[in-house]
């Protein structure tokens, strides 16, 4: 079992093993011949890309997830993005708790690594909360689609449909079934449907701000002065990149001559949707190769930007942009220490936020160079496509099905390294040292 792992072995070395633990014995069931809807299954690449979106809750897919993928294999990939996106570790505490056996510090201590928790002690209540709450939630959204998919597909199809939409929106997946419609349309048939756009948004939100925020919301209910301040950073800074984002494809982007054909209140539901899933989620409600330039690049924005820690989404998380943010603001006003709602944040978080903004921008920026010189598509389209990757997002323009193997290889790494967190992948892979001795210092000019 995951946890009877030598005791060397650090947290960030389990949560990564994990994953890499679940994505192989994801290819494995998705390249059974039963899998697939065709006979003789899917190939290995088909099968590996596929269960590394799917478990790093990220919605890029390289075959259309309702015509290619049988039953069993999108019960398959449901079940890799519900274990995904709760983590591989909360899963393998809450088997252990149900089979009645007892949790050791070494176990609570991975489950504090793996949701970002601010203490081991509570962990295990924690890990109960967070099953309830996921249960409830996906459950309630279940119901709600319910109400527009059993009418439309028939009682089972439409319950499954409503299940399978719910915990991939909840887990900010962006896997989806409307390809019975049309391949790769995503919830375009549904741009002015307030119920499925609503029920949507509010999953995807509530998944993206993380499970340790929904604990500090649930124990101090409207006391926002009571909030830790990482539950206030996420707050204001998600809903700050919600509503800005939201005026800018509302007054901009779906004012432009190509979306005419939307009426008002479509393009009020393109807007919300559109500012909403590129925070990781990987749906779509109008045709993403209609989008402006500059819609695109504030979409990519938004997608490396992420959800929040200890959440199921991915990219470089809310809390970093805000420490980044208030840095700036520090300076600005000539402050020696990074400050927020009367608290001085610690030197070591603003080298961690800024070395992750780094990475993320890196691989980014690197993943679509070589993925336009290898495969010569547009760098814009490369880019978003990297951007979706390692944001864990799943939105495309389309380019993905037809990249070559060392682009998909590419994305590949993107995806886990956006899910299993930077400086996680690079502690658990990098020996840690024993600090050198302070050397002289000495000042050089910046900016």
């Amino acid at each position: 079992m995951l946890f009877k792992l030598q005791r060397h072995i650090t947290p960030g070395r389990i949560i990564i093993l994990g994953f890499m633990g679940l994505i192989l014995c994801g290819t494995i069931l998705l390249m059974l011949p039963i899998s697939t809807q065709e006979p003789g299954g899917a190939s290995f690449m088909e099968a590996l890309f596929t269960a590394t979106s799917a478990t790093c809750v990220t919605g890029l897919i390289v075959q259309d997830t309702a015509t290619y993928w049988s039953t069993f294999g999108q019960m398959v990939l449901i079940l890799l993005i519900q274990i995904g996106g709760m983590g591989v570790v909360t899963m393998a505490i809450a088997i252990t708790m149900f089979a009645g056996r007892r949790i050791g510090l070494k176990q609570r201590w991975v489950m504090q690594e793996s949701i970002a928790a601010p203490q081991v002690g509570g962990i295990v209540r924690m890990t109960g909360f967070i099953l309830k709450a996921t249960l409830l939630i996906e459950g309630t959204g279940a119901l709600l689609l319910s109400f527009r998919f059993c009418p439309e597909f028939g009682f089972w199809k439409g319950l499954w449909y409503s299940i399978f939409h719910s915990i991939s929106a909840f887990c900010n997946a962006g896997f989806d079934l409307m390809g019975v419609k049309s391949k790769f349309s995503s919830l375009t048939g549904y741009v002015g449907d307030p119920l499925i756009n609503g029920t949507v948004m509010a999953l995807i939100v509530i998944g993206g701000i993380g499970f340790v925020t929904w604990a500090d919301i649930h124990t101090h209910k409207l006391r926002l002065r009571a909030y830790r301040l990482q539950t206030k950073l996420i707050l204001i800074t998600t809903a700050g990149l919600l509503i800005s984002s939201m005026l800018f494809f509302f007054f901009y982007e779906f004012a432009l001559p190509q979306w005419d054909g939307l009426s008002l209140g479509e393009r009020v539901n393109a807007a919300l949707f559109q500012a909403v899933s590129p925070r990781t989620a990987g749906f779509n409600t109008v045709d993403l190769t209609q989008l402006s330039g500059a819609a695109l690049f504030v979409s990519i924005l938004l997608m490396i930007m992420g959800g929040s820690p200890g959440s199921t989404a991915g990219g470089f998380k809310t809390t970093t942009l805000a420490v980044l943010l208030l840095n700036v603001w520090a300076v600005i006003r000539r402050k020696s220490h990074v400050q927020g709602f009367g608290r001085r944040l610690p030197d070591d978080i603003l080298r961690r936020a800024t070395a992750i903004f780094v990475l993320y921008l890196i691989l980014f920026s690197l993943g679509g160079l070589l993925i336009g010189c290898i495969d010569g598509v547009p760098l814009h389209m490369a880019l978003y496509e990297t951007a979706s990757a390692i944001g864990t997002v799943g939105l495309s323009l389309g380019i993905t099905p037809g990249l070559s193997v060392p682009s998909h290889l590419i994305l590949i790494f993107l995806m886990y390294f956006g899910r299993v967190g930077g400086l996680t992948l690079i502690f658990a892979v990098v020996l840690e040292h024993s600090s050198p001795a302070q050397l002289p210092q000495e000042q050089i000019t910046v900016g």
